[in-house]
């Protein structure tokens, strides 16, 4: 009732699966050990650049990611545009 008051959608799985946000979930986990463990940001504002800069240099240029066959997503999106061109 109260995230319904402020206007907020819970995030939710269908009834019985227990898959649907697996990957949300793992990014997030990524997020919270590889950037911000340890990390006291002031406000919202204060994390905005160091989380961005973490997901822009190191999650989609240097991380290898098991899904996109341990490529990082910049090779990934580089060998499809390969294929397809």
């Amino acid at each position: 009732d109260i995230l319904h008051a402020h206007g907020i959608q819970p995030s939710m799985s269908r009834v019985g699966n227990p898959y649907d946000n697996a990957r949300a979930e793992s990014f997030m986990k990524t997020l919270k050990h590889e950037e911000v463990a340890g990390l006291a940001y002031r406000d919202a504002s204060d994390a905005r650049r160091p989380i961005a800069s973490f997901l822009e240099d190191v999650y989609n240029r240097q991380r290898l990611h098991s899904a996109l066959d341990y490529l990082t997503p910049e090779e990934y999106e580089q060998s499809i545009a390969r294929r397809s061109g």
